[in-house]
């Protein structure tokens, strides 16, 4: 399989199921999106990280190419019309938005209370997580604007709203585990 195939050269792409659309639509820039988080997230898992997070790091990484796969897909070629076959892609399910909830309840278990909004930093691990976090709130905001254009399945952006919530609890962990500061932020008046 060849790497380039010279048919984006005018500044068009294929969708699955065919249909071309310029590079710079707003599913493009979704998945595109997606695909920016999962290096971010290969980056976080080649960090400091404990066995059970560098485990569960590669799940969402590959939930990540189903939810970049659904985000890619023609609407009009994923549904059934006159009896054609559907383009069969995967789904992202109930249960996968539920574990990120049950890791984010066992890490808040173990840490202290958060009482204020923290910094981002002290230590580049913890850096990596917030920087994945941003990208994913970010994902969240493109998929969710082409979700008011294009409906897709609503566990997507479930999905990610609780993603970029478990990569938050994560950093957390990571600065607890790696014993880096975690600064507060606390508002100041004046200057």
């Amino acid at each position: 399989m060849k790497i380039y195939t010279k048919t984006g050269d005018k500044g068009t792409t294929a969708l699955f199921g065919g249909t071309r659309v310029p590079k710079h639509h707003i599913r493009i820039e979704s998945y595109g999106t997606i695909d920016e988080l999962n290096s971010h997230l290969g980056m976080l898992r080649d960090q400091e990280v404990d066995e059970h997070s560098h485990e569960l790091i590669l799940k969402i990484q590959e939930r990540l190419f189903t939810i970049g796969s659904i985000l890619a897909t023609d609407p009009a070629k994923a549904t059934l019309k006159s009896g054609k076959q559907r383009l069969e892609i995967p789904r992202i399910a109930a249960g996968d938005i539920e574990l990120l909830e049950q890791e984010m309840d066992k890490m808040n278990e173990e840490l202290p209370p958060m009482t204020h909004f923290v910094l981002p930093g002290g230590h580049q691990t913890v850096s990596v997580c917030h920087i994945a976090r941003c990208v994913c709130r970010r994902a969240e905001r493109l998929a969710s604007a082409l979700h008011d254009l294009e409906p897709f399945e609503k566990e997507v952006l479930q999905y990610l709203n609780r993603l970029s919530d478990y990569l938050f609890v994560l950093a957390r962990k990571l600065s607890h585990d790696l014993q880096a500061e975690e600064i507060q932020w606390i508002p100041k008046k004046g200057s």
